[in-house]
């Protein structure tokens, strides 16, 4: 019989699928829906650090003393419409955690320290199995290092660790000056997982009304690749687990994901696409593909293809990159 499970962040999930932070987890409604169409474990829609700041009246104080690094105000923030406050999102963990099998992993939305932290005691004592901290800054300032932003994040995920217990994943993106060292000293800071990567919004303009414009683009199965790059390189380098996120839409895409190391594939753009039953398939996809291969389990073929264990490990570096390069007409 083959064995889909998996472990991630200490958790045992009946497979690697699982259903990123996006509003397809925003209710307890559509949390029961992807557990019943076969995910192996769900992040909860972010909530927001803003959130919880305009909720402990604490704004101003955090942003200047924390990073400096949004110009937002509490009274613009407080005009954008939210599903829920801080105790309706501790509300949703507890009932998803009373109503649902599969682990429930909670989700901040995040870019800096500062007193919104105490609230993961909260949402551990709501019953969240982990936590992912999902850090999204877009750096503006021309005098603010890349050493500096790190700093900012590295101490997020130290403050978030010294008030919880939970297991903790943090979803950075792709625009960093080193991922091999970052990942690393997002280790040592405490976390237990990475998730890789944050796809950032992309502002348009209409120039016929002369807006900026608020769109979102769905994943295409190519986005894969950037994760998938990394993952392979850092899997038994640095010791975290790996989730992969972005680009996978089909059964093969989550296989090339555990080839490279990842413990778990999140999909949501798929979903988005052709609705939750989409699971379903893609668990079929890959458990055919193992049967197909002769694998048991899961464990048999992570990593298979990660640069630690592939016998070219040239593959993911600048020589692919040269040869790819010369040989195409």
């Amino acid at each position: 019989m083959t064995d889909l499970s998996t472990t991630w962040l200490g958790l045992k999930l009946r497979n690697p699928m699982v259903v990123s932070s996006s509003s397809l987890t925003g209710s307890l409604d559509k949390l029961k829906a992807v557990e019943a169409a076969g995910a192996g474990a769900v992040v909860l829609k972010s909530i927001f650090e803003e959130q919880l700041l305009v909720e402990a009246e604490k704004m101003d104080e955090t942003l200047s003393a924390g990073a400096g690094f949004q110009e937002a105000t509490t009274s613009f923030f407080a005009d954008i419409p939210m599903d829920y406050g801080p105790e309706e999102y501790l509300k949703l963990i507890s009932d998803a955690k009373k109503s649902l099998k599969i682990p429930v992993v909670a989700s901040i939305n995040c870019v800096s320290r500062g007193a919104w932290s105490e609230y993961s005691k909260k949402i551990e004592s709501a019953g969240a199995d982990a936590l992912e901290l999902n850090l999204y800054f877009v750096p503006t300032d021309p005098m603010r290092t890349g050493a500096d932003i790190e700093k900012v994040y590295l101490d997020v995920v130290r403050d978030v660790r010294s008030h919880t217990r939970l297991p903790i994943s943090v979803k950075l993106h792709p625009f960093l000056t080193s991922i091999p060292h970052m990942v690393g000293k997002i280790a040592e800071a405490g976390a237990n997982g990475v998730t890789l990567f944050n796809r950032f919004y992309q502002p348009n303009f209409d120039v016929e009304k002369l807006e900026i414009v608020n769109t979102l683009q769905l994943s295409r199965p190519e986005d894969a690749l950037l994760p998938l790059r990394w993952i392979a390189i850092l899997y038994g380098r640095v010791k975290v687990d790996f989730a992969a996120t972005s680009g996978i839409h089909d059964g093969r895409g989550a296989v090339k994901m555990v080839l490279a190391g990842a413990s778990v594939t999140q999909v949501a753009s798929v979903i988005f696409k052709y609705k939750v039953a989409h699971i379903g398939q893609m668990l079929r996809d890959f458990e055919g593909w193992m049967k197909e291969k002769g694998y048991g389990s899961v464990a048999d073929f992570r990593g298979l293809l990660s640069q630690k264990s592939n016998p070219d490990p040239a593959a993911f570096e600048r020589a692919q990159y040269i040869k790819t390069l010369v040989g195409h007409d």
